[in-house]
């Protein structure tokens, strides 16, 4: 580990979100972090996000020739999405942190918060008494992506709620953190296979699970889908295993990505339904929505309706049961 990190911070309005998040994962390994703004509650344990408000997009990468070279590239990335219209993006914010200190920063913006009809998420560090019928999940983000503060997330674990049934085979491609992954088992799930392309994905969604008690029911690989013929639409680290058909059919699948990587691995998504299941496709923003909609239906899937919230879209699809 580096003993110095720095923190890359950039504040834009939810329309470039997606796009800056794009941009600053392709130089870090340690995932993409998105801060919305939120309210606490009456009893400051909780926090409820504010809807459409300009959210935080933060990297952290080694503060050394590498970090400063990746630095250096994002502030050239996000001149040129301010030059293509995409919003309003603010100046990066950088700041410099011993690894001690960036232990604790990242802790301060995360706060207990109840997602779809059931399902709460709590850090660690909070304390917080369940009411009836709720589902709780302990989270420790780390460095990996998917907090529950971004709307993709809270729409995901919406249709999730919905669709899971006692028992399901549960798949979750582009894991992050692990918290579809958890949810899902906490709902109900048999088993889950979680996939993702970061190894700090792949660790912070496997020390999630401990945290909870249900590693026994979880597979956690450094993994993707086998995509559509040419190459990944982002370049990926040659550990990475390409899984085709030998993983199977899945009552549920999850991807929480982004808009274009569903539509290279909307074949494999297809594939990896079950008859019967549902696909619960989200990360895409909503002028986007058709690149990914016309190749998932393209691959076989139907009945395909949507989860919004604000700019943001989750496509929930059947496959047939034949």
């Amino acid at each position: 580990m580096p003993a110095f990190w720095l923190e890359l911070a950039v504040t834009a309005e939810p329309e470039a979100v997606e796009a800056i998040c794009e941009l600053m994962g392709r130089y870090t390994q340690g995932g993409v972090a998105i801060e919305e703004p939120y309210a606490l509650l009456d009893d400051g344990q909780a926090a409820e996000t504010i809807a459409g408000a300009p959210a935080t997009v933060r990297v952290y990468v080694p503060a050394d020739a590498a970090g400063e070279e990746a630095r250096v590239r994002i502030e050239e990335g996000l001149w040129h999405l301010r030059q293509i219209g995409f919003g309003n993006i603010g100046e990066i914010a950088t700041r410099r942190l011993a690894e001690e200190d960036w232990a604790n920063a990242w802790k301060e913006h995360y706060h207990v918060v109840h997602l779809g009809r059931r399902t709460v998420i709590k850090p660690s560090w909070r304390d917080y008494k369940p009411r009836p019928g709720e589902v709780v999940v302990e989270l420790d983000p780390g460095m990996a992506f998917g907090t529950g503060q971004h709307p993709t997330t809270r729409t995901c674990l919406l249709a999730l709620e919905e669709a899971l049934r006692p028992s399901d085979r549960v798949l979750d491609v582009g894991a992050g953190s692990g918290i579809l992954s958890l949810a899902a088992l906490k709902l109900g799930a048999a088993r889950v296979l979680a996939l993702d392309v970061s190894t700090v994905a792949v660790e912070a969604t496997q020390a999630n699970a401990r945290a909870n008690g249900v590693a026994d029911q979880l597979d956690t690989r450094l993994a993707t889908l086998e995509g559509a013929a040419g190459e990944p639409y982002f370049p990926l680290p040659p550990e990475v295993t390409r899984l085709g058909t030998e993983i199977g059919t899945f009552d549920i699948v999850l991807a929480n990505i982004i808009a274009r990587v569903i539509a290279q691995l909307a074949p494999a998504l297809a594939r990896a339904v079950c008859p019967g299941g549902t696909l619960i496709a989200s990360g895409i923003i909503a002028e986007r929505r058709h690149e990914a909609e016309a190749p998932l239906r393209a691959a076989g899937l139907s009945d395909i309706r949507d989860v919004v919230e604000g700019d943001w879209v989750t496509l929930v699809c059947r496959r047939g049961a034949s």
